[in-house]
């Protein structure tokens, strides 16, 4: 599928790289269960890291197999593949992020409120909307934390099945309008408490995944006629996603 259009195209030899022409500082690769989207991702990694590029490679994905790839173990902290200069992976890990956001919300109260208040404090924080908002404050972060800008000139994310990557892209402008139409109370403790805090960072992930210069997604799909039509109704729900 070409780049910006509904056109299918391809032959599906290493020439055929149109999707890494002009390549931006973030791609993400998604598509159905068992396409083969971390081997891609990591094939395009390798033919970037190859032109002198430096690439982190992020999975998003609960079942990640960048690991298996390249045959070393990855978890929730940057692991270099000493087998391909130039290229470091990363998984997001749901639980660890859960953990730390707990803490970061937990830790400045603890020893200053009672046992059953700290107790009630981390009930509130262990419900699905902790793992959402600590997972995809993670994921902000890569979109616009100047250090990992100037550690690598792209980052590549090899993300779950297409529901699940269409989710993590609206979740910034959900959180943002959220926010923005006062629903949230900012002054809780639970698991809302840290989105205030993330308003202007949510708005600078908006503006990177919604501009083309610095962001680009590849559906990955078998060469079937109706999984590629599926495929364009699914570039237009990304499209809507990030507008």
């Amino acid at each position: 599928m070409t780049p910006g259009s509904d056109t299918l195209t391809g032959t599906g030899t290493r020439s055929d790289l149109a999707f890494l022409t002009d390549t931006p500082r973030f791609l993400f690769f998604t598509g159905k269960s068992g396409v083969e989207k971390a081997s891609i991702a990591c094939a395009s990694a390798i033919h970037l890291a190859e032109g002198s590029a430096s690439v982190l490679l992020v999975s998003t994905d609960p079942a990640s197999n960048v690991g298996q790839v390249f045959g070393v173990t990855i978890g929730n902290t940057v692991t270099p593949i000493a087998a391909v200069p130039g290229i470091s992976a990363l998984e997001i890990d749901p639980e660890q992020a859960v953990e730390s956001y707990r803490e970061r919300i937990v830790g400045p109260v603890r020893g200053l409120l009672t046992a059953a208040e700290v107790a009630s404090i981390a009930e509130q924080l262990s419900g699905a909307w902790t793992t959402e908002i600590a997972s995809f404050n993670e994921f902000t972060d890569l979109l616009t934390d100047a250090a990992w800008t100037a550690a690598y000139d792209h980052i590549i994310f090899d993300t779950a099945p297409t529901g699940h990557t269409i989710r993590l892209l609206q979740l910034p402008g959900d959180w943002t309008a959220f926010l923005d139409t006062g629903k949230g109370d900012p002054s809780c403790l639970g698991p809302l408490s840290g989105l205030e805090k993330q308003r202007a960072v949510y708005a600078q992930a908006v503006a990177a995944l919604g501009d083309p210069e610095r962001t680009r997604l590849i559906l990955v799909a078998r060469a079937q006629q109706s999984t590629l039509a599926e495929g364009v109704s699914s570039r237009r729900s990304a499209h809507a996603a990030t507008r």
